[in-house]
């Protein structure tokens, strides 16, 4: 049943993606890879929040957080689409474009993770546990 959970909220986190990065190209013409960069850092940001609170929810089946988690935001975000990018970047010689965006990726990753694990452990912290 895992495994059935996991293929649809992939699919579901596939399509999300698709759409971002079909929708962005109507507003977005420069070359920085915004798309990606903005679905990375969302899902960076989902992420953080769904692991540190979503087990917390006794209601949740795991197999439903596990669903979540790795199918839907697994397949949501792209390393692989990331990595591809910076390459043609540095191939059409943008090599400021493509520091910006490793540098940004990497420290942006790790801010919004880090803030969707503080926004998932907001209600400790209100609490005062």
């Amino acid at each position: 049943m895992s495994y059935l959970l996991v293929g649809v909220a992939g699919i579901v986190g596939a399509v999300l993606r698709y759409l971002i990065g079909f929708y962005s190209n109507h507003w977005w013409v420069y070359d920085f890879p915004m798309a990606t960069y903005i679905t990375n850092m969302l899902g960076c940001l989902i992420l953080g929040w769904f692991t540190t609170f979503l087990p917390r929810i006794k209601s949740l089946h795991p197999h439903v957080v596990t669903a979540l988690g790795t199918g839907l935001i697994g397949s949501f975000t792209t390393f692989s689409t990331f990595s591809v990018e910076t390459v043609q970047l540095i191939s059409n010689s943008l090599w400021g474009t493509a520091i910006l965006y490793v540098l940004l990726s990497l420290w942006g990753g790790l801010f919004f993770s880090w803030l969707g694990y503080r926004a998932g452990l907001l209600n400790d912290i209100q609490k005062g546990e």
